[in-house]
């Protein structure tokens, strides 16, 4: 049979002269950063759906342990409940965060459960990359997913292994890092370029040597920016101002293509040298109809089935055309003017980078 693709094809146009973007949107401060956290814990209350102990070992080992922390000796009792889960917890722990402060927290089966829903994360230490506590969580899950089985059927949606506590996590240490110890203030272009580098620095100085009568920013290489704040001015609020400054990015010319999903994605500074294209298309259809082959009565004969294979081959031929562009606009009009499907533009792209007509980096996923 032949395949049929459900294909996309995205466009990024260039941007007018007003669409321009913070630059907190584009670059961060460094040293400011999420810290991720883990733990391993258990979850009680499960209706049948939890571990078999004797398929998780580590579960019914964590049970007995929690069990005796409270004073209850199972040390030499044969475990058989269904309704406790082993699991992992991770969470991330914002900057700047102080003790008492709640943070959301996802917890994801271990062991062979079917399902979390219903479940209570009983205490669970966060630990974070150094082995300290950070944080404890516990609560009730909440699970998107579910599973359900018959003797005959079973139906399944979502993940129902994994749930999420919000607010399930409190702070229990400060991070050893303060806003205001940081030894000097840097930005970081979450896609570094030169231009882009030089732009935010650019714009910057425009607007502290108008407001404050000095230049604050320098550029030190394609993906950092220093700044040196006024003098009396709360780095807080020089922060606040500087990240609501807008900027025109820069981006450099890149084709993106998915062929299994036939999505291609096409930057604004993408350009073909001129060529001359020509695509076809070859579809081949191979169907399978059997026949029964019975013979006369009395004959001594036996009915057998015949195969009967069926082929067809159609081949559509394409016009020879030219494309080329200095812009983004012109080059899709080109490719539209053949008029194909995003899975011949693929091919196309491909065979005109291998050209060395296509003036962009190819990203194929």
């Amino acid at each position: 049979m032949a395949r049929l693709f459900t294909c996309l094809l995205i466009v990024l146009m260039a941007f007018p002269a007003s669409a321009m973007v913070r630059i907190k949107d584009i670059a961060s401060l460094q040293g400011v950063r999420d810290n991720q956290l883990v733990g391993y814990g258990l979850v009680l209350g499960l209706n049948g759906t939890g571990d078999s102990l004797r398929n998780s070992p580590f579960t019914e080992q964590s049970l007995q342990s929690m069990l005796d922390s409270l004073g209850v000796n199972v040390r030499d009792a044969r475990l058989r409940t269904r309704n406790v889960a082993a699991v992992v917890v991770t969470a991330e722990m914002p900057s700047f965060i102080g003790k008492g402060s709640a943070i959301d927290v996802s917890v994801s089966s271990l062991g062979d459960a079917t399902s979390l829903a219903g479940g209570t994360l009983i205490a669970t230490p966060l630990l974070g990359a150094d082995g300290q506590i950070y944080a404890v969580a516990q609560g009730a899950l909440a699970v998107s997913g579910f599973s359900e089985a018959g003797q005959a059927e079973s139906l399944t949606e979502g993940i129902p292994t994994v749930g999420r506590i919000p607010n399930g996590g409190l702070i229990e240490r400060d991070l050893p890092a303060k806003f205001a110890q940081i030894p000097g203030l840097a930005l970081e272009l979450t896609n570094p370029d030169f231009k882009t580098a030089v732009r935010i620095t650019d714009a910057i100085n425009r607007y502290t040597k108008e407001r404050y009568g000095i230049r604050v920013a320098k550029e030190r290489d394609y993906r950092t920016v220093d700044l040196t704040p006024p003098k009396n001015m709360s780095m807080t609020r020089f922060i606040s101002e500087i990240e609501s400054i807008r900027v025109r990015p820069d981006q450099t010319a890149k084709v993106v293509i998915d062929e299994r999903t036939g999505t291609v994605v096409i930057g604004k500074e993408v350009q073909i040298s001129t060529v001359a294209i020509t695509h076809g298309n070859l579809t081949v259809r191979i169907s399978e109809a059997p026949e029964v082959s019975q013979p006369t009565p009395f004959s001594g004969g036996e009915t057998v089935v015949v195969p009967r294979t069926y082929v067809d081959a159609q081949e559509s031929g394409g016009q020879l055309a030219m494309v080329g562009g200095t812009d983004l606009p012109t080059l899709v009009r080109g490719l539209n003017r053949i008029g194909l499907r995003p899975t011949g533009i693929i091919a196309i792209l491909q065979a005109i980078k291998t050209a060395g007509a296509l003036q962009a980096e190819l990203v194929i996923q």
